[in-house]
């Protein structure tokens, strides 16, 4: 699997959004785990984005929560992190 690499954005994001909450960057650092050994697991639900972010995708932390996300040909690049409102 590419590694990982976080833009300043989703660094801002998750110093707000997630990191504030315990029990938030708990689930956050499972679901990455699981990410990163099966991207496609059914409980990420992982999917194309369309509209203004076509070409990025999206996996799902909790129940609102998304983590997005595009690929270059090095890297997997998160780009922003929080509630679908948030993110959307």
């Amino acid at each position: 699997m590419k590694r990982i690499k976080y833009s300043k954005t989703f660094v801002k994001s998750f110093q707000k959004r997630i990191a504030a909450h315990p029990n938030l960057a708990k689930k956050f650092a499972q679901r990455l785990q699981l990410f990163s050994v099966n991207p496609t697991h059914p409980i990420l639900r992982n999917h194309a984005l369309i509209g203004a972010k076509i070409g990025k995708r999206a996996f799902s932390i909790t129940g609102d929560v998304r983590v997005v996300y595009g690929e270059d040909e090095e890297f997997l690049i998160f780009y922003d992190v929080g509630t679908h409102n948030q993110v959307y």
